[in-house]
């Protein structure tokens, strides 16, 4: 089957932060379906929806209670259908993001699990305390907490490496499988083409003893990229995904290039794709709450280390669970245009296939949050309590929340300079931005020099140009302001330079300006402050 997923951007939709149309302030199905027109114009080919599944939202729709129903805040099933349809006669396809690590406590499975004698007592991760009356294990979880939760119904704790309401599945019993494949096999023959796989490398735990202690994620190395796991993935490739037209992209949690290779190179029969999270923890120490100063040229390291390590990668620089990029790679005051025009730029002339968060394209910043109260996000009020417990004080604990919160990415698409930014005619579930007056879909439209049309300018031309879809790629310089690299198809050479600074940078002049983010067509041999340029090197035609 073509590998239809290499040429297409894909432009990942947060459902309930998209487009409301009921008014209840939360974003729904036929709001997706409302501006799909736009998506298309944009130059987007396939949609990746965050869940819409049933669920308790106790993390925002991660915790699923059933994988073939709709949450009713997004619609029926019946508008699924729909958006399913009109999206394919627009050529736009969809993905599912498919949540199998865990479940919702609340999800039929785990409600039956709690009785020792059901069958489905051995889907999840039971134990009974020590004989001392301790936990089962010394494990922490990723939402900075113990990750064993005692039910009092049965008397034996279960295992959570996220919340208490998302207890993990257990991938020892073979049924587990075969469910997860009857839930791809449902979503696949409703029409989709494929699924983002959320933490797809944790699945299967190897050992449940005490793990080394550490910081963060103590017991990690009984459950990180285990061979358990690249024998579920290929068992799903083999049982289900090669029957169909799609394809997967992984999200992976702590994974190093070799990692990374057994789980999505072709030969390896798992994964299409993965997400890695190595360039987005550059601006972190060792883990994302204690940030330092951006650094162009660690970031530029480990992208070029990415690029040479994988034969595909992803590219993204935004999503549900990171900060926006302009308000963290860019300058998002004085150069805000400026830097989020260059970031588009680099975003898509990287080797791979190019993901956009939603509101990206118009260059949407960090929420401008005043208090906790604000904060919808588990995770950060987790790390709060974490934090208050330790005697972190208050002003401290809130500058690491404010810079880190998921919930910046979360603030409702910002569409017009009507009231809610034309998201509700409701009171949106998360607070909007107060720049949306002036930062917002509309406003962009309506302008040849927005960040918008900037956009659409660059996905057009990555989608006509051989070497910016499939070309190779060589990193020709990395410094302190500066990555320039070159993308090369058969005789068709490109270079591209990125200055992430806010002076003037010297370069040398390889080629005829092809683009210019600056709007500029004679360089010079100086890039401007915050400027990217795409230059073609005529003696390689």
């Amino acid at each position: 089957m073509p590998e239809w997923w290499r040429d297409r951007i894909v432009y990942q939709i947060y459902p309930r932060s998209f487009q409301d149309t009921n008014g209840d302030g939360i974003g729904d199905i036929p709001g997706i379906l409302s501006r799909l027109p736009e998506l298309k114009d944009l130059g987007v080919g396939t949609l990746w929806l965050s869940p819409v599944y049933a669920s308790p939202n106790d993390d925002n729709g991660y915790d699923i209670s059933d994988y073939r129903a709709i949450h009713p805040d997004f619609g029926t099933m019946e508008d699924m259908d729909r958006l399913i349809a009109e999206a394919r006669r627009l050529d736009i396809r969809i993905i599912m993001d498919l949540v199998i690590n865990h479940t919702s406590d609340e999800h039929e499975w785990f409600q039956k699990s709690r009785d020792p004698q059901s069958p489905y007592r051995d889907y999840y991760i039971w134990r009974p305390a020590r004989k001392d009356g301790g936990l089962p294990n010394n494990w922490t979880s990723f939402f900075a907490e113990d990750c064993w939760e005692l039910d009092p119904q049965s008397g034996e704790y279960f295992l959570h490496l996220f919340s208490k309401k998302q207890p993990d599945l257990n991938y020892r019993n073979p049924a587990v499988l075969r469910e997860v494949e009857d839930i791809m096999r449902f979503w696949l023959d409703k029409g989709v083409s494929g699924f983002r796989c959320d933490v797809i490398n944790i699945l299967f735990k190897s050992s449940l003893e005490d793990g080394k202690k550490k910081l963060v994620l103590t017991g990690s190395e009984y459950y990180l990229s285990q061979e358990g796991t690249h024998e579920i993935l290929r068992s799903l490739r083999k049982d289900v995904l090669s029957h169909y037209d799609c394809f997967t992209v992984g999200e992976t949690v702590f994974v190093t290039p070799a990692m990374g290779r057994d789980l999505a190179e072709p030969e390896r029969g798992e994964l299409d794709m993965i997400f890695s999270f190595e360039h987005m923890e550059s601006d972190q120490y060792v883990v994302k709450w204690f940030k330092r100063r951006f650094r162009p040229k660690k970031f530029s390291e480990i992208l070029t280390k990415w690029q040479d390590a994988l034969s595909w990668n992803t590219v993204y620089f935004e999503n549900h669970d990171q900060p926006r990029s302009v308000s963290r790679f860019g300058d998002d005051r004085r150069y805000w245009k400026q830097s989020a025009k260059m970031l588009a730029v680099l975003l898509l002339s990287l080797r791979g296939t190019p993901f956009i968060f939603q509101g990206q394209e118009i260059g949407m910043t960090n929420f401008d949050f005043t208090s906790l109260d604000e904060v919808r996000d588990i995770e950060s009020h987790n790390v709060n309590r974490m934090l208050k417990k330790l005697h972190v004080p208050a002003g401290i604990r809130w500058r690491m929340i404010r810079r880190t919160c998921r919930d910046n990415a979360r603030t409702p698409v910002q569409w017009d300079d009507t009231e809610n930014a034309g998201f509700t005619t409701g009171t949106p579930w998360l607070g909007i931005n107060k720049n949306y007056h002036m930062l917002n879909y509309r406003a962009e439209q309506n302008d040849p020099d927005s960040i918008l049309h900037f956009y659409r300018r660059m996905i057009a031309l990555r989608a006509a140009d051989d070497a910016l879809k499939s070309g190779s790629f060589k990193a020709l310089k990395i410094s302190r302001r500066l990555f320039v690299f070159e993308r090369r198809y058969k005789d068709e050479l490109l270079t591209v330079a990125i200055n992430f600074s806010p002076r003037k940078a010297k370069i040398k002049d390889t080629g005829r300006v092809v683009l210019s983010s600056a709007g500029r067509t004679d360089l010079g041999g100086t890039l401007m402050p915050y400027e990217a340029v795409i230059l073609r090197n005529e003696a390689a035609i």
